[in-house]
């Protein structure tokens, strides 16, 4: 991982950044309120609406290591700081906390926002190289064939849970879903999906062994490129490689490492925060049962209400500017408040009232920045949601709403658990047969599989990771999955 620290650090905050700007009563000595830690992420929303009561559009906090930063809360003044490069930069490395040395090697901030050679740190003409090696790689997808996969493993994940009558469908299904789909879409093999999911999901939460995880992550998928060189096939990994951008080695990995942590985070919470509305919400409810809203409406309204990603960091200021009324200084971070602009009291003036077909919401972002793969996202929790549904049409909540509870990081916020109940359901022949659990009787003999060299060993699990456990027999990959999470 590139780091940008210089070889003298100057441990004194430039002149002017936000952690000596007037704060107002605060949780930091400086008199600013800190975004993270317990206090900050028990109740993000309401943060933000302190924030915004004292500051306005752009309010000064601090970050891990109570590190300045502008936080974004406005809707108009966050796709100003999206939709303009040429004043808020990508690149990490204009970042004042970096070239003045305050930010640690081990900080949990490191695996999200040091400087990778990947298009989400670039502006300008290497931006669009970048980028449209990725779009172009995206758009090669079949939506037909990723809703064939979103539906077969559905199905599996159902058929785990059917017969009981009783799930909870965070930790049963939407943890699950995205993360299969995905392994399908990147090309990865069975035989490195287990502790890459843990991995992935401990850098996500920003943990003392983040930076550990990360290793993991990057290890995995670099041995990935190497058996797609041997065995190149129609998947993200070979068409990356494949692309008449160029991108190196290290650009492809990165690239590959940013697609699969953000689709899965951000495709789980949009999951199960939808399910949550559904069981929860009867004006929702009987809207779906009488067909005068779609699916596609209810996901909507909830990239309103609950962005799947609450911050994105971040932006960094290319030279003293103003936005939301605050002096913004040469290098100082700035982070984008999806959750926060997406109930800005400017555009939602009523929070009650439903946006159904609307999505000018900050969820995806915006400008040139834009999540490329937000169509595949929005397949995979509409097509698993609508296959729920109508495999357990009957299905409810199995305790009072007000039970439901969330657990928070800096950057998401996370629905704990969504216990349901439903009539116990057995998966039907026609079912199985189409999942490919029960062969076809009028199905031919199959053939012997063409020889392809065997992957390489998959990494071992970074020092102090807990290993995977082992079965003895072999399972199914989406077997091995569901065992991790019910541990």
């Amino acid at each position: 991982m590139t780091t940008p620290f210089r070889d003298d650090p100057v441990p004194t905050p430039p002149p002017g950044c936000p952690a000596h700007a007037p704060g107002g009563e605060g949780l930091a000595a400086e008199g600013l309120r800190r975004i993270y830690g317990p206090e900050a992420e028990a109740d993000p929303a309401g943060l933000y609406e302190k924030l915004r009561a004292e500051h306005g559009e752009v309010a000064p906090v601090l970050l891990h290591g109570d590190l300045p930063a502008w936080l974004i809360l406005g809707h108009s003044a966050n796709l100003t700081a999206m939709r303009t490069p040429s004043r808020f930069s990508r690149d990490s490395r204009r970042w004042s906390a970096f070239q003045e040395g305050l930010v640690t090697p081990d900080s949990p901030l490191m695996p999200v926002i040091a400087w990778q050679p990947l298009c989400v740190f670039a502006d300008g003409e290497e931006h669009r190289r970048l980028r449209g090696a990725v779009t172009d790689s995206l758009n090669r997808f079949d939506g037909r064939g990723t809703r064939r996969y979103v539906t077969r493993f559905a199905d599996q994940l159902i058929q785990e849970f059917g017969p009981t009558g009783q799930a909870e469908l965070v930790a049963q299904f939407a943890e699950h879903l995205p993360m299969l789909v995905m392994t399908q879409l990147v090309g990865m093999p069975e035989e490195y999906g287990p502790r890459l999911v843990e991995a992935a999901r401990d850098l996500m939460k920003g943990t003392e062994t983040a930076i550990a995880s990360n290793d993991y992550v990057v290890a995995t998928l670099r041995r990935m490129m190497e058996r797609k060189r041997v065995a190149p096939g129609p998947d993200l990994v070979s068409w990356l490689m494949q692309h008449e951008a160029g991108l190196t080695d290290d650009e492809v990995l990165e690239h590959l490492r940013v697609v699969l942590l953000a689709a899965n985070e951000t495709t789980v919470n949009l999951i199960a925060d939808t399910l949550k509305l559904v069981l929860t919400d009867v004006r929702f409810r009987a809207h779906l049962s009488g067909g005068h809203m779609t699916l596609p409406d209810a996901l909507d309204q909830v990239l309103w209400d609950s962005a799947p990603m609450s911050l994105v960091a971040g932006r960094w200021a290319t030279g003293d500017t103003q936005l939301g009324g605050q002096e913004i200084r040469t290098g100082d971070m700035l982070l984008l408040g999806l959750a926060a602009g997406n109930v800005d009291p400017v555009v939602r003036p009523d929070l009650a009232k439903p946006l159904y077909g609307n999505r000018s919401h900050l969820s995806f972002g915006g400008g040139p920045h834009e999540c490329p793969g937000q169509d595949i996202g929005r397949a995979i929790a509409e097509t698993g949601i609508d296959i729920l549904l109508t495999r357990l049409p009957d299905i409810r909540l199995a305790v009072p709403e007000e039970e439901l509870t969330w657990t928070s990081a800096w950057i998401s916020r996370h629905l704990a658990g969504l216990p349901v109940s439903f009539t116990p359901r057995t998966e039907t022949e026609e079912e199985a047969i189409a999942r490919g659990a029960v062969p076809a009787a009028s199905a031919a003999p199959p053939t012997a599989p063409p020889t392809v060299p065997s992957p390489p060993a998959a990494p071992p699990a970074p020092p102090g990771y807990p290993a995977a456990a082992v079965p003895r027999q072999r399972r199914g990959w989406w077997s091995v999955l569901t065992g991790i999470f019910r541990r």
